[in-house]
């Protein structure tokens, strides 16, 4: 009877395929998602696959690519690096490193423990569990990001600015949008930055407390509802290995022959003259709409049919 742990078996196959050329250096191995539909097993076991491969030199994490085979070959192990102190910065930049290679499923605290090389209870006395921890990587996020120290004229150039920042951090890190919550907002202190200079913004067009609040719950809807999108073309391109414009390549055919005149004749115009969808282009009308409404509701004489700014 075949007692090798699951784990063991699934890298054993991997390693195999590597070994016989079938992955070439600097091809995307399987992800952990691919992994758990393929053979059946949790996500931790999917780690675990990939932690194996890892630590055996066979493959490497690259921010935006996923894990590749490593372009060298399998490295042979060598002596391990000095101990460097466990700090919540350590974990948190670890944390981000796989978030950005291999999409937030694949974070938790063993993974992260394993990545470091050390036990993982060693973490919880730096970082109190996996919520904090996405809580600090999000904000860690954020920190790349800052607002200028003089901020332009008018409330609708700084929207747009602050906008544009949260819009580029979602862009660097899509996973980041999972975590900040629209309902339930998180006490993150990089963020709070962006809602007291978009709050600030607002008080140039006098409104009350409820109107500046929807306007700034709106704004940032707008941003992060675009963003979540990023983040699923990720595990899209990442479980197909096509892109988003191969991918609806692929799919020309089958959609115009379901768009037939008769039954969808906007969707079958639009079929055949083509639509260029781009996330960034998305986000760029949704935003410049948003502000439209804002001037258009809240500045004086901007529309008729709406009452002033109070």
């Amino acid at each position: 009877m075949d007692r090798e742990a699951p784990y063991l078996r699934i890298a054993a196959e991997i390693r195999d395929r590597i070994t016989r050329g079938e992955l070439r250096p600097g091809d995307r191995v399987p992800s952990t998602r691919q992994i758990t539909h393929k053979w059946g097993v949790a996500m931790a076991t999917a780690t675990k696959v990939i932690a194996v491969l890892r630590d055996e030199g066979v493959v490497e994490a690259r921010p935006g690519a996923g894990t590749l085979v490593r372009a060298a070959g399998v490295a042979q192990p060598g002596p391990k690096p000095r101990s460097v102190e466990l700090t919540r910065d350590r974990i948190v930049r670890a944390g981000i490193t796989v978030a950005d290679a291999e999409g937030l499923a694949s974070v938790s605290m063993r993974r992260i423990a394993t990545d470091l090389d050390v036990a993982t209870m060693s973490l919880y006395r730096h970082v109190p569990g996996k919520e904090e921890l996405l809580e600090f990587m999000a904000d860690a996020a954020f920190a790349q990001r800052r607002f200028p120290a003089t901020a332009p004229a008018g409330w609708r150039a700084r929207l747009d600015l602050a906008a544009h920042l949260v819009w580029s951090v979602f862009r660097a890190h899509p996973w980041a949008a999972e975590i900040v919550s629209l309902t339930r907002p998180q006490v993150l202190p990089n963020l709070l930055f962006y809602a007291e200079w978009v709050l600030a913004a607002l008080t140039d067009l006098g409104l009350d407390v409820d109107d500046m609040m929807h306007a700034h719950i709106t704004l940032f809807g707008h941003v992060r509802g675009t963003a979540l999108s990023l983040q699923a073309e990720v595990h899209a391109e990442r479980d197909t290995g096509m892109t988003n414009e191969e991918w609806l390549e692929s799919q020309d055919s089958g959609v115009v022959a379901m768009f037939t005149p008769d039954k969808f004749p906007m969707l079958s115009r639009i079929a055949e003259v083509g639509f260029d969808f781009d996330l960034d282009r998305v986000f760029e009308f949704g935003l410049q709409r948003v502000l439209d409404g804002l001037a258009a509701r809240f500045e004086p004489g901007t529309s008729p049919g709406h009452p002033p700014a109070r």
